[in-house]
């Protein structure tokens, strides 16, 4: 067949040699690019905030954790890539009992990252197992920890224990989670929200109004005795007082009335006349009233006086 072939060429004019040099460029161009696309399928990047995962016949023979330009063996090996940084996972929203039997809903956060992808993948197999996993120990960190604490210290702003709270429960599950080496570590654990049930809510809330209705009425109670007692002392220092200023008052007016009359007696000894007159008129003024009537003899000195006769 191939002697037909190299007649039939030479009948057009061609030559076997010719034809062999086109055959094996041919197939060196076929194996060029089968090598260019093998090495490029399997040659890869890896990036900032990943790890890459390369497994042989399903089972994990490297994990490359830094960037850079790294392969795989061709049709046996494949990749799969983990996440790196750090990831935020909403814990399931979860009832629980607090130490004065209060059962409330909380509902949590939390931030993880996979600290050693080989034993996350050998333990939890992947990521969805992983957070799983670190939510039942979540669940189980939390309802321990808030069973110690009454309901009003953990809705209390005042008196909170979330922060030292969120703090011991981040440690707890870090140490379960190293126990079982699951390769994740959590980074934080916190509390969104707590919650009543519904059908607990309308109950408890009013029994706070009332306790907070108690405490106001208690509250004014003492503010009353202690207004009482604030007025009954001031009541006692005013009576002190004016009692204080009543005494120097009249220490003050006798001391006046000595010096008046101290000063009365000198300008009376001076003219014994004019002191009989004044004392006569003042007489008068105590005696007579709008309805007395005075007869006088005419040579009398008063009606002279007033008669207007000084003679």
């Amino acid at each position: 067949m191939a002697d037909q072939n190299i007649i039939n060429l030479k009948e057009r004019g061609g030559s076997p040699l010719n034809l062999r040099k086109y055959i094996n460029i041919g197939l060196f161009l076929i194996i060029l690019i089968a090598g260019l696309v093998l090495f490029f399928t399997n040659v890869f990047i890896v990036k900032e905030g990943e790890y890459k995962v390369i497994r042989q016949f399903g089972e994990v023979v490297r994990i490359v954790k830094e960037p850079g330009l790294t392969y795989k063996i061709p049709f046996v090996q494949s990749v799969t890539t983990l996440p790196k940084y750090q990831m935020t996972y909403d814990v399931s929203q979860a009832e629980i009992n607090t130490k004065d039997k209060k059962r409330i809903l909380i509902d949590n956060y939390t931030i993880w990252k996979i600290e050693d992808p080989k034993k996350m993948i050998a333990n939890a197999r992947n990521l969805g197992n992983a957070e799983s996993r670190m939510e039942e120990f979540i669940y189980s960190v939390v309802r321990a920890e808030l069973g110690q604490l009454n309901y009003e210290d953990i809705i209390n702003d005042e008196k909170s224990s979330r922060g030292s709270l969120n703090d011991r429960v981040t440690e707890k599950v870090n140490e379960l989670l190293a126990n079982d080496e699951y390769g994740i570590v959590v980074t934080d654990v916190r509390m969104k929200r707590t919650d009543l049930p519904a059908e607990n809510e309308k109950s408890v809330y009013t029994r706070m109004i009332s306790e907070r209705e108690s405490k106001a009425q208690e509250y004014m109670s003492m503010g009353d005795a202690d207004k009482n007692v604030i007025i009954a002392k001031t009541d006692q220092e005013v009576q002190e007082i004016l009692a204080k200023a009543q005494a120097d008052a009249q220490a003050i007016r006798g001391e006046g009335e000595g010096e008046a009359a101290k000063i009365y007696n000198e300008s009376f000894s001076k003219d014994q006349e004019f002191y009989s007159m004044f004392r006569t008129l003042e007489s008068y003024k105590k005696t007579i009233n709008g309805k007395t009537v005075i007869v006088l003899p005419s040579d009398s000195p008063y009606a002279r006086l007033l008669m207007g006769y000084t003679e």
